[in-house]
């Protein structure tokens, strides 16, 4: 006896087991694309890699050629399925304390440092990074309420998803201390055993967003004391890495430190940043300095505008907030942490001076 598949059936089985093909323009189409969107350089022998990531895509929309994927892809520059494309054809290697010499660096740095202690994990990926540097920070300073915050960013938002659920394989945290993993994670029980979790009260130091390193302007609450980037310069060309490198100038405060991967340079790229210990890096000291940082409060919509245009036309300045009112800039101040204050004089929820005595 003897039975077959339904026709729809059919051709879908022959589709998952025949191998599509992927042609040598197709493939410079797929460079071309992710170059323009992440700045990504794919070398040839990267192809394999780039066909067996893609194709799952191709699978999951119901499609068997490369050349409508990307004709579908060009054709909505806004499609939802560009931020899959860059999912795919992102590289997420990483761990818990990955090249360790740099935390020690980090605790002595942090202990050294009065006000908020803030570090930017550049390149988050799945959460180990910037975890790491919470765990550090905590072991360092304590966790009393505003002595220190990490933010997280990443382009690919799958990695995100998994650094905000704070979940992992328990032999995945081999380099932490017991005294670490008991502190700061809760192991998993029953169908969870052998998984754990990043505990609240550490998880609440570490804040997550979607960015890309492409972009012109970071929006991202700096200045800060440290920032990690480290492994995902060796992905973009010279004048990218470059370009990079010199949005992070004012976003690191004077004597703050960079961080790069094992297998990076930036003292060859820019003279912005000099060489501090293995691969740590400081502004250049022709480079220390750091804008001057504004708030303005006032009720007047217009004035704000009329502010914020008045502080970014000096070029040693910047306007790194407004608010409608006192109450309001009490938060931000608390966030930016500003040089400068300007203050409306008179306003309806609590006047200026009011404000200022308080």
């Amino acid at each position: 006896m003897t039975s077959s598949l339904p026709t729809g059936q059919t051709s879908l089985l022959l589709q998952m087991t025949q191998r599509l093909a992927l042609s040598d323009a197709h493939f410079r189409r797929i460079c071309q694309l992710i170059y323009q969107r992440a700045g990504i350089v794919l070398a040839d022998h990267k192809r394999d890699m780039v066909y067996n990531r893609l194709v799952r895509r191709l699978r999951t929309l119901g499609l068997d050629d490369f050349g409508r994927y990307l004709s579908m892809l060009e054709a909505n520059q806004n499609s939802a399925e560009w931020q899959a494309f860059i999912n795919s054809l992102t590289t997420n290697l990483t761990a818990f304390f990955r090249e360790a010499h740099h935390f020690p660096v980090l605790a002595d740095h942090a202990r050294r440092r009065n006000g908020e202690y803030r570090v930017w994990s550049a390149a988050a990926s799945t959460g180990e990074e910037p975890y790491s540097i919470a765990i550090t920070l905590a072991d360092a300073l304590g966790m009393a309420p505003g002595r220190w915050k990490v933010f997280a960013s990443d382009i690919d938002t799958e990695v995100l998803e998994k650094a905000r659920s704070g979940i992992y394989r328990q032999d995945e945290l081999k380099t932490l201390s017991p005294q670490q993993l008991q502190r700061y994670f809760m192991r998993g029980t029953g169908p969870h055993e052998g998984l754990v979790r990043v505990r609240q009260e550490l998880a609440n130091y570490v804040e997550f967003s979607t960015l890309n390193l492409l972009d012109k302007q970071y929006n991202v609450p700096g200045p800060f004391d440290a920032i990690f980037c480290r492994n995902v310069m060796i992905y973009f060309d010279k004048t990218t890495q470059q370009d990079i490198l010199r949005r992070f100038v004012p976003l690191l405060k004077p004597d703050g430190l960079l961080f790069a991967g094992h297998s990076e340079n930036f003292s060859n790229l820019v003279r912005d940043f000099s060489l501090r210990g293995q691969t740590v890096y400081a502004l250049s000291k022709d480079k220390a300095w750091s804008k001057i940082r504004v708030l303005s409060v006032d009720d007047s919509a217009l004035m704000r505008q009329i502010m914020t245009e008045i502080i970014n036309s000096h070029s040693d300045m910047e306007m790194v907030a407004t608010a409608p009112d006192p109450l309001v800039a009490r938060d931000l101040i608390k966030k930016y942490n500003p040089d400068v204050l300007t203050l409306d004089v008179e306003m309806p929820r609590m006047d200026g001076l009011d404000f200022l005595r308080n």
